[in-house]
């Protein structure tokens, strides 16, 4: 569409970028360093990423006028890895040799023709329930190696957070599980192919399952390199993502930058959202009071010029601090906003 000459239009524009982390990565892998750069880089981005056609740049013949700066950070729960085994890499799984009980924390016994038993824990062991023909001569107590993906653990901790007794179950049937029968003092024998899954499912049908505490499950990030090591923040399954939002806002500086003068410098608390789900129950978490009146205003608007560069910048002073936002896993994102008025040409 042909622009007419001599002719403009002031409108209610603001203009926004953003940057993203994706569903099982860190914000390390966006982004290595102690500044984030927004209008920056601005290619390869969706309309809900950012509105800008070129980096640090406004459309062609076009000025704004900045009246307000906001800083939104979502507030949605982390997905972690769920491809990679987190592994001792002396044994090839997460954690080996654990007992696999009943409701009653009494152990399995499998004979040699494959059925199993449950035996109690008296000093003379007795049968309390076995399959038909179980054969209690020759019969190994089954233990389970576990080979867990970061995902799985996560959950898992979670599960035994809300428990009553610090510990979540994992059955025996899991894809996870190899079921492996242990005989005295140290010979471990792993079922394997179909007699493997038939063996699994029979346990589990009789209520079998393997009991991990938590700190048991928190031990398993040990075998992760310190980076992969997720955030507490992100780990609890209740409003985790409100403490990470006011980590960011309390550790951070923004700055405005306009033709490489700073505009504005202040710590991101300073720019409230003015935007986002809110809830008084407290279900939800923001940056603010969702009102676009409820953020920061210039007290004088902060011009831009046609083809003048700009850009804001979120840092991270303080090295420690950054090293655990490097570890933040996303789904994440953070938009900063300039809310004002765009003038351009008429078409």
């Amino acid at each position: 569409m042909a622009r007419v000459q001599g002719i403009q239009e002031k409108v209610h524009l603001p203009i926004y970028d953003s940057l993203k982390v994706d569903s099982g990565k860190q914000l390390f892998d966006v982004e290595k360093s102690s500044t984030l750069k927004f209008f920056v880089d601005v290619q390869q981005k969706t309309k809900l990423e950012t509105n800008l056609q070129s980096a640090s740049l406004l459309p062609h013949y076009n000025t704004f006028e900045a009246r307000a700066m906001r800083v939104v950070i979502g507030d949605l729960p982390a997905e972690f890895p769920d491809d990679d085994k987190v592994v001792d890499n002396n044994t090839g799984f997460t954690d080996v040799n654990l007992e696999v009980t009943d409701d009653n924390l009494f152990p399995f016994f499998v004979d040699p023709s494959n059925r199993i038993a449950i035996y109690n824990r008296a000093s003379t062991p007795a049968i309390v329930a076995q399959e038909t023909g179980f054969t209690a001569t020759g019969a190994k107590q089954l233990v389970a190696n576990v080979k867990l993906t970061l995902a799985t653990i996560i959950d898992l901790l979670r599960e035994a957070k809300d428990s009553d007794d610090g510990e979540a179950l994992l059955p025996p049937d899991d894809e996870d599980v190899t079921l492996v029968q242990f005989t005295p003092p140290s010979t471990y024998t792993p079922f394997t192919g179909q007699i493997a899954n038939q063996v699994a499912e029979r346990v589990a049908e009789f209520g079998g399952s393997i009991a991990l505490p938590e700190d048991w499950l928190a031990g398993y990030f040990d075998l992760l390199s310190e980076n992969e090591v997720p955030l507490d923040q992100q780990i609890e399954s209740n409003n985790g993502g409100g403490n990470l939002i006011g980590s960011i806002v309390y550790n951070t500086v923004t700055s405005l930058y306009v033709g490489e003068k700073l505009m504005m410098q202040m710590p991101t608390y300073f720019f409230p959202a003015g935007a986002g789900p809110y809830s008084e129950t407290g279900a939800f978490t923001t940056h603010g009071e969702p009102s676009p009146a409820a953020t920061f205003r210039f007290a004088e608007p902060v011009y831009i010029d046609k083809q003048q560069n700009f850009r804001v910048e979120i840092e991270v002073p303080d090295t420690d601090t950054l090293k655990e936002f490097q570890r933040i896993y996303g789904p994440f994102q953070m938009w900063v906003i300039l809310d004002g008025y765009m003038t351009r040409d008429v078409q």
